[in-house]
């Protein structure tokens, strides 16, 4: 769904076009602009002002929270893999990121930089939750986000009102296990769970979703199976039995079904293939519930050596620690692309390390932005603000040294930032 802040229908604004002027922020560029201008070159300086300056194209985020928010849930948004509260005597504030929202949101929110965490917390509270996302969002600097709500998104500001709140466009990509889980759910309340009409309803849905105006679909499949599989594309009667196994324990069992089974897995993906769309495939880090070492990209290599997958761009989101492998494949197959979006926030102040790493092997017209933000708005604006930093340090020291000119690094972090994005999904 491409949605706006231009207009009560949901119409896009045109390519390029922002409540702000294309080339410009509104609050980051006095964050962002210092990164490299400690080399003493005039240029380099330029280079990060440019850089923090840039526009950019979110090509992987969900919704900020709706609130209220509690700070429990807040401070276990900052760690990726918190699901039961933060242990006593520690706090999430303690980390790389919590030191990245104490040192770049805390100015927007009034406070001096690096404030005490509780002066943080208690601003915070005073501000209220749709005022802090009023500040945040629009900071960022994002001209366009493409975003998943598959997740949650009942918590979770809609792709549109992400969009008013952030002046800017929001499109939808389509999370395909959302669509089998939705099938799944209305046929095992039919009781039909035989599973012979499991394909073609997938199917359909999967269309009537993506009609909806998606720029492109999302595979968590290594959540859910990890990437050892056969990756080959099941036969109808496979999709029947695996369905059929499936839909009878949906029908037993309460709550909304979840798809794990690694051939209806490979049905959605291949169906998403079919499309035509970019197909974005979340790798590498994420919370507890993959098992890391079974989310290397590399393991996609069968996959991404079939004709039709080849023939569509896929993007490999977040890749860390397997950014270097991920750089290879970008490499090594023409329309695959990479990012480093959910890493960013969490290595905060090392994020230029693995934005250079990033850059080691993979074409630059196939490297991206996302910030993978999810719940607080504190995400969405720091994931843009240490990607600015980390890509004008990166670049800018490689100018600094005679490596590059200011104008390619100029070029090379508009494509990265903005127009690979743009380029990629049709926009």
């Amino acid at each position: 769904m491409n949605t706006s802040a231009a207009g009560s229908g949901g119409t896009a604004q045109p390519t390029g076009t922002t409540s702000q002027p294309t080339g410009t922020t509104s609050r980051t560029a006095a964050g962002a602009g210092s990164a490299v201008g400690s080399t003493g070159s005039a240029e380099v300086a330029r280079l990060a002002e440019f850089t923090a300056g840039l526009r950019l194209v979110d090509h992987h985020a969900h919704g900020a929270f709706r609130g209220p928010l509690g700070r429990t849930e807040f401070e276990e948004s900052l760690n990726e893999g918190s699901t039961g509260g933060i242990p006593a005597g520690t706090t999430a504030f303690d980390t790389h990121l919590g030191f990245a929202v104490r040192r770049w949101c805390a100015p927007l929110l009034d406070l001096p930089a690096h404030a005490p965490a509780e002066d943080y917390w208690a601003r915070r509270a005073v501000l209220g939750d749709a005022e802090v996302a009023a500040r945040l969002l629009p900071a960022a600097g994002v001209d366009r986000w493409i975003v998943d709500a598959g997740h949650a998104a009942e918590r979770l500001l809609s792709p549109g009102e992400l969009a008013q709140v952030a002046g800017s466009t929001a499109h939808e990509v389509v999370r395909l296990e959302a669509v089998a889980e939705e099938v799944a759910a209305t046929l095992a309340g039919q009781g039909a769970t035989d599973g012979r009409g499991y394909a073609d309803a997938y199917r359909d849905l999967l269309r009537a979703a993506v009609a909806r105006g998606a720029v492109g679909v999302k595979t968590v499949v290594g959540y859910r199976a990890g990437f050892d599989l056969d990756w080959s594309e099941p036969d109808a009667d496979a999709v029947r039995r695996a369905a059929a196994r499936w839909l009878a324990e949906s029908a037993r069992a309460p709550g909304r079904p979840r798809l794990a089974d690694p051939v209806l897995l490979r049905f959605g993906v291949h169906c998403g293939v079919r499309l035509g769309l970019p197909v974005q495939v979340h790798t590498g880090f994420g919370d507890r519930d993959l098992d890391l070492h079974r989310v290397n990209p590399l393991l996609l290599t069968d996959l991404l050596r079939q004709p039709a997958v080849a023939a569509v761009p896929v993007m490999l989101l977040h890749c860390y620690p397997y950014h270097r492998e991920a750089g290879y494949l970008a490499q090594a197959f023409d329309r695959v692309y990479c990012d480093v979006g959910l890493a960013l926030n969490h290595v905060g102040a090392r994020a230029a390390a693995v934005v250079a790493e990033s850059m080691e092997l993979a074409p630059f017209g196939r490297l991206l932005f996302s910030s993978d933000a999810w719940g607080p708005p504190e995400l969405h604006y720091v994931g843009a603000v240490l990607w600015r930093r980390a890509t004008a340090a990166a670049i800018g020291a490689w100018v600094a040294a005679g490596d590059w000119s200011a104008a390619d690094a100029r070029r090379v972090a508009t494509m990265i930032g903005r127009t690979n994005a743009l380029e990629a999904y049709g926009l």
